[in-house]
């Protein structure tokens, strides 16, 4: 007995039940079966946007590999090393070769000379909101958000950014995913959420959100898991647990204001020193440990009372405060925040005053650092900005202005290594970074041009950069071109 719908019969005669229709039918059915959608999605995720990654970059390589005729950087003296090269097997570097000596089987990459160096790092960087608009972040279908990251993560390696320190944002399941070989992209170590008070930075609600009760819906950030707002002791508690069952590599919370925030100005001091402590409690019962947004000397007086161990931008901090970092041996990262082509476009009186003078503080907060001297990490801190993450190499080559060549490229590669292994047994990636050296994780870059001498390079990847390793897989190889 046919089934009528609406009138009409539908029956062995119906037109579904012709021979092009079952056709059609058997078509879609194995072309379009859930499991064929999900590799669709994953190949385009993981598809050399720029021509440039290996189809195969999943994969590790199954021979050896041999980097000679280089000259090599390694991430800590500021000589390049002559008549060596690098052989990496997996997905790390096994050592040396002299330049007479081969390597059986190993596939042989002829450096021409160039410049090797390890992968960079990036200290303070929002690997899901750095390339997408404002506007967007905050209406888009949350999985829409977390594709354009994945799409941008594969851009960040291809800039010779091998390794990403995410200081707030749910970074969680790119980095899984970038860690199976599904997309290309660089390490990424988590923080999760930022943990906010009330009226902290990283409060994105609007006023008409208002009050908030028992019965209070989360805010959509706090859904997204860009923030989580707590007061008081318990609660931070609470919510720094809840980043680190997530699997965050360290904790950021907000202690001061910021230049984007709509309604808490630079100079504001946030969470008392006792929610510091719960927070910084929680954090060392897993072993590893809190940062923190401040750009005030008073803010950074009491985060480092309550056990901080690195101050995020700090632009502000007086010489008494620079001088108990010191002391406290904790590290500043640093952001090249500058009145320059790359600063941030802010509409109100305020924002653009309030920049103005972090601007001014970000050439003496160098300084002091330097003079005290504090360890210093170097990162962009890039946010909303789809075109502005090209710039991520050109700001930080910025650093040289008071570093030198040398010395900016050092911090950027084992510098900020350093600093990311402060998460200990929370550390993703146990094995060392940012140099080259036997053990070393194979994270290489080829350049054309020497970047101790000139570190404007690392600004212009398409032109300088030749070859890209990251694991041991290669990510990009214009030699041959």
């Amino acid at each position: 007995m046919a089934l009528r719908l609406g009138g009409f019969g539908h029956g062995a005669t119906c037109a579904c039940h012709s021979a092009p229709a079952q056709r059609l039918c058997a078509r879609i059915d194995s072309g379009l079966s859930r499991r064929a959608v999900l590799k669709g999605v994953a190949a385009s995720l993981a598809a050399p946007s720029l021509g440039l990654v290996s189809p195969a970059f999943a994969q590790a390589a199954p021979k050896p590999i041999l980097i000679r005729n280089v000259r090599v950087f390694d991430g800590v003296a500021p000589k390049l090393i002559e008549g060596q090269g690098v052989l990496v097997e997996g997905a790390r570097i096994t050592g040396f070769v002299a330049a007479a000596e081969t390597v059986a089987d190993a596939e042989v990459i002829d450096g021409g000379g160039r410049v090797l160096t390890p992968g960079l790092i990036d200290a303070h960087w929002h690997s899901i909101l750095a390339a997408i608009p404002k506007l967007a972040a905050i209406t888009a279908d949350i999985p829409y958000v977390h594709l354009v990251a994945a799409q941008e993560a594969e851009r960040t390696v291809l800039r010779g950014f091998t390794t990403v320190r995410d200081v707030g944002g749910p970074s969680f399941a790119l980095k899984r995913a970038i860690d199976e070989g599904r997309i290309a992209g660089p390490r990424i170590y988590p923080s999760g959420a930022m943990v906010s008070q009330t009226s902290g930075h990283g409060d994105f609600r609007m006023r008409s959100d208002l009050p908030r009760t028992a019965q209070s819906d989360l805010s959509l950030a706090e859904r997204a898991g860009i923030s989580a707002i707590a007061d008081g002791e318990a609660e931070v508690l609470r919510r720094v647990r809840e980043q680190l069952l997530l699997g965050a590599s360290q904790i950021k919370i907000m202690g001061g204001g910021g230049v984007a925030s709509d309604y808490n100005p630079i100079d504001a001091l946030q969470f008392t020193e006792a929610e510091m402590k719960a927070a910084v409690a929680a954090a060392s019962d897993w072993g590893t440990y809190v940062c923190v947004h401040t750009y005030t000397a008073e803010g950074v007086r009491r985060a480092l009372a309550a056990g901080v161990r690195s101050i995020e931008h700090g632009q502000l901090a007086d010489e008494d405060a620079v001088t108990r970092m010191a002391e406290a041996g904790a590290w500043w990262s640093v952001q090249p925040f500058l009145n320059d082509e790359d600063a941030n476009v802010y509409a109100s009186p305020l924002q653009r005053r309030q920049q103005a003078e972090i601007a001014e503080g970000t050439a003496r907060a160098v300084e002091l650092g330097r003079k005290h001297p504090v360890k210093m990490a170097l990162g962009t801190d890039i946010l909303f900005s789809p075109t502005g993450t090209a710039s991520q190499g050109r700001q930080l080559a910025k650093f040289a202005r008071w570093l030198g060549a040398a010395e900016t490229l050092r911090a950027l590669t084992s510098g900020n290594a350093e600093l990311a292994g402060l998460s200990g047994p929370r550390n993703p990636y146990p094995a060392p970074l940012g140099r080259i050296a036997p053990g070393a994780y194979a994270d290489l870059l080829l350049f054309e041009g020497d970047p101790l001498q000139d570190i404007a390079l690392i600004g212009d990847p398409d032109r300088t950069l030749k070859l890209i390793l990251k694991d041991g897989r290669v990510h990009k190889n214009t030699l041959a071109a």
